[in-house]
């Protein structure tokens, strides 16, 4: 199985905040794999990763990083695939890891996500892969069902709270 969206992460801890999307992405049958890379600690590896990553089949990349979070730049600067960045929260409040990520300059972009937004990344990715792939696509909009389903049903659990003054 070849994967589709690859989660590279600046170092292992991240994973905790990473698990998410790893989580969404199995339950919704896309294949992915999941790596530590560091833009300062091994920028070689980086840089081969994102030359080679279009060659071996992915599409997306959603990299986290905390503090200076140069990893989903560094990525971003050497491959055409879209990079989503997952800021970390490791110090001030992860508002550093938003920063450098929103600061890329002209023709590097990174779209970036809230701190720790990994669940998110992941659905932007399954939404980016749904434009050129039907079963994905059809997966997107069942998921999206499912959100509107979730919204109704607790409309309908609050309908039956009472309180003296509730008019609904």
């Amino acid at each position: 199985m070849t994967p589709l969206v690859s989660i590279i992460m600046g170092s292992t801890s991240d994973y905790s905040v990473m698990e998410k999307a790893a989580l969404f992405l199995d339950q919704q049958e896309i294949p992915f794999e999941i790596n530590a890379l560091s833009a300062h600690r091994t920028p070689m590896e980086v840089s081969e990763f994102a030359r080679n990553a279009e060659g071996r089949g992915i599409k997306v990349i959603i990299a986290a990083a905390g503090m200076a979070a140069a990893l989903p730049g560094a990525i971003a600067a050497e491959t055409t695939l879209p990079v989503i960045g997952v800021p970390v929260k490791s110090s001030f409040e992860g508002m550093d890891s938003v920063l450098s990520m929103l600061q890329m300059p002209p023709a590097v972009p990174v779209s970036v996500m809230a701190v720790n937004g990994s669940l998110n990344a992941a659905i932007m990715a399954m939404e980016i892969l749904a434009l050129t792939n039907e079963e994905i696509n059809k997966r997107m909009h069942a998921y999206k069902q499912s959100l509107k389903e979730k919204i109704v049903k607790a409309n309908e659990e609050f309908s039956k709270i009472e309180f003296k003054y509730k008019t609904n």
